[in-house]
């Protein structure tokens, strides 16, 4: 693990981005634990969580651009309402909707764009609208308290679909050995910030000009970002 410069701490929040951990240093809960609601640690090489049990009061934390497979483990964090772990090696939603049932039972908003378990054109121009679908009615099944899944707000018709068919909506694994060509040419090496304006860092997440199906990039899209009851 390296360190390659310092944490940075605005109030409640904390950031610690693109320094290449392996895992959450143990000095950031010590320092921090008990004051921050914001916890960023994108863009670096996490491939556990262990030492997040620290951060007993997060209402946020961004997990984007990192390494976190599909047996990640969340402690218990009572008051987390917003998730991002986009961009991660995600491939199948069970074990992490478990863990999330159990450890984040106020949980709002999850964005998982650019996992092999999120079905969309920017993994493979195979997926289309239909398996989107199918993937945010299997994930609202095991989460039904979400408002926001990915960049778009649940709507009630997918919360009566997804108690009574989502479970048997499983995302179906992706076939090994696939060349990347197709996920490389629609899933370009960008950040993903589907955060409220109101909780995003504007210096840190910044994109390029251009837009997909799913999720705009460029730092005047609002495309991408999630957005609140109370900035409707």
């Amino acid at each position: 693990m390296s360190s390659n410069g310092e944490e940075t701490m605005t109030g409640t929040q904390v950031s610690y981005i693109g320094k290449d951990c392996t895992k959450i240093p143990s000095f950031l809960a010590k320092k921090y634990g008990r004051q921050a609601k914001r916890l960023d640690l994108s863009f670096n090489l996490l491939r556990s969580l262990e030492g997040l049990e620290g951060f007993l009061y997060l209402e946020e934390l961004i997990l984007d651009n990192n390494q976190l497979g599909n047996h990640i483990a969340f402690p218990l964090l009572p008051y987390l309402h917003t998730l991002t772990l986009n961009k991660n090696k995600i491939s199948e939603l069970d074990y992490l909707l478990d863990s999330l049932v159990t450890s984040a039972p106020a949980l709002e908003y999850l964005s998982l764009l650019g996992n092999q378990a999120c079905p969309n054109e920017l993994v493979s121009i195979e997926k289309d609208e239909d398996d989107y679908q199918r993937y945010r009615y299997f994930v609202l099944n095991k989460l039904p308290n979400l408002k926001f899944l990915d960049t778009r707000k649940v709507t009630n018709k997918e919360r009566e679909v997804a108690s009574s068919r989502g479970a048997f909506m499983k995302v179906v694994k992706p076939k090994e050995n696939k060349p990347s060509s197709d996920a490389d040419s629609c899933s370009p090496d960008l950040p993903y910030t589907p955060l409220p304006s109101v909780s995003r860092d504007p210096t840190n997440h910044r994109g390029v000009a251009g837009k997909c199906r799913y999720i705009y990039y460029g730092k005047h899209s609002e495309g991408n970002r999630f957005i609140r009851d109370d900035q409707l």
